[in-house]
């Protein structure tokens, strides 16, 4: 009778040990998961950021034909801010992706930054109909971006917490997840969305 209820007791410990872990494991993959999911929305928010640059640019090389250097500028780094974000998007939370990526997004806002520096000076330009209209659809975008980052950030900490935390850091230790990236800009003069302001 007491080896049967030793036997029972044992059998109870395991099955309670193993529901733990099947429910630690189960909410690293959720939060997993929804740290993904918020880096999707950054990824379509920039999409579409990099697609109102080169209308951007088509509409100033008529204004602005001393200053392709700057516009040269602006298109590589969007370029470049593109291919950062594809690989960002196949590994979201991998350290040297969002490393990229932050990068990246600085370059561009710098470059950016000299567009809209350039257009100032060409009162033309910044009353082109157009150029209001995608000038706005750019701040709305970056206010977006930058929503959308907020919320990528916060999963990941979550993530990491739960990652870090005992005793779910030994079912992640386990199987294997790893620390995730936060977002951020590392630039101080990037922090800001650039200013595209033309009235």
């Amino acid at each position: 009778m007491t080896t049967l209820i030793v036997l029972l007791v044992l059998v109870l410990l395991v099955v309670a040990v193993g529901g733990w872990g099947v429910g630690a494991y189960n909410r690293l993959v959720a939060l997993r998961n929804r740290f993904q999911n918020a880096f999707s929305q950054i990824d379509v928010q920039l999409k579409r950021r990099y697609d109102l640059i080169p209308n951007l640019v088509e509409i100033a090389k008529g204004y602005i034909k001393h200053e392709r250097e700057t516009l040269e500028a602006v298109i590589a780094a969007r370029n470049q801010a593109s291919k950062a974000v594809q690989a960002a998007s196949a590994r979201p939370g991998d350290v040297a992706a969002m490393g990229a990526l932050s990068g990246a997004e600085g370059a561009l806002t710098a470059a950016m930054g000299r567009l809209f520096a350039v257009v100032e000076a060409y009162p033309d330009l910044k009353a082109n109909q157009n150029m209001l209209q995608l000038s706005e659809e750019l701040t709305s975008t970056e206010n977006k971006v930058a929503f959308a980052r907020q919320a990528y950030n916060d999963s990941v900490m979550g993530y990491n917490v739960a990652r870090e935390s005992f005793p779910s850091n030994v079912v992640a230790g386990m199987f294997g997840f790893q620390p995730a990236q936060l977002f951020e800009v590392t630039e101080p003069g990037v922090r800001e969305a650039p200013k595209v302001s033309f009235t």
